[in-house]
C-alpha cells in the first residue's frame, strides 16, 4: 500500500509497470520490501549489506534474484524498466554506493533510472549496527563496531551525508524520496547532511513521512 499510494501520489500513476524503487533493508519488517515491489508491479531495488538476509528473502521467494555487481544491477534495471516487468532485485552491498550509482548514471548519460526512492535501515540503532558505512565491507565494519565504536559512529555519520547528498541529487531531478519512520531523516540531520526543508523550522524534513503524507 506504501509503494501503491506513493506511486498515486506523486507520480499520479496507478499502474507502476516501468517504475523504479529503490531502497535499502530486507532484515525484519524491511524484508517485505521485495515482495511489496513485484506486488505493485514495478522495479525493485533493495540494497542489503548482510547476505545471510538477502539469501532467507531469496528462499523465501520474496525477492528474484542477488547481485553482488553494480554493472548487473544497473542493466537489469534498464532491462526490466523498459519492458515494464516487475522485478525485485537484491544488491548485496551499501546502498550508498547503489545511489552514487545512480548519479553517475544521471551524471553520464542524462537518464534518471529511479522513480520512487525510501530507506529500511535500521537508524533509530545506527551506531550498533542498525547502520553500516559504506567505506567498509560488513565485516570490517562490524569488528570495528567491537573495537572502536567512536570510529564506527564518524564513519557512519559521514556515511549518512553521502547518503542523503546521493538521494538529493536525484530527488532534484524528479525522484520522489519517502521516509519509512526509521528515523532516518532524523539520523541524517543530526549527522549535517542537508535534509531540512526549505523556509521551514528545523524539525521539518524536505521528504514526507509514509505515516502523514502517503499511508494517511
Amino acid at each position: 500500500l506504501t509503494v501503491l499510494n506513493a506511486g498515486r501520489r506523486y507520480l499520479k500513476a496507478e499502474d507502476l509497470s516501468g517504475k523504479v524503487f529503490v531502497t535499502s533493508g530486507l532484515g525484519g519488517m524491511s524484508g517485505a520490501q521485495a515482495k511489496a515491489a513485484v506486488i505493485a508491479g514495478c522495479v525493485g531495488i533493495i540494497a542489503e549489506v548482510d547476505e545471510a538476509a538477502l539469501l532467507k528473502r531469496h528462499k523465501q521467494g520474496w525477492l528474484m534474484e542477488i547481485s553482488n555487481s553494480l554493472d548487473h544491477c544497473i542493466t537489469r534495471l534498464r532491462d526490466a524498466r523498459k519492458n515494464k516487468i516487475a522485478l525485485s532485485l537484491g544488491y548485496h552491498g551499501n546502498v550508498v554506493d547503489l545511489w552514487e550509482r545512480l548519479v553517475h548514471e544521471l551524471d553520464t548519460t542524462g537518464e534518471l533510472l529511479v522513480d520512487l526512492g525510501s530507506d529500511q535501515t535500521s537508524c533509530h540503532n545506527p551506531f550498533s549496527g542498525g547502520y553500516y558505512p559504506v567505506q567498509l565491507g560488513f565485516e570490517e565494519a562490524k569488528q570495528l563496531l567491537s573495537t572502536n565504536p567512536g570510529k564506527f559512529r564518524t564513519l557512519v555519520q559521514e556515511s549518512l551525508r553521502r547518503h542523503v547528498a546521493a538521494i538529493n541529487r536525484l530527488a532534484d531531478k524528479g525522484m520522489f524520496f519517502w521516509d519509512y519512520g526509521n528515523a532516518f531523516l532524523l539520523e541524517a540531520q543530526r549527522a549535517g547532511a542537508d535534509v531540512g526543508k526549505r523556509g521551514a523550522d528545523k524539525t521539518e524534513f524536505r521528504y514526507p513521512s509514509y505515516v502523514q503524507h502517503i499511508m494517511g
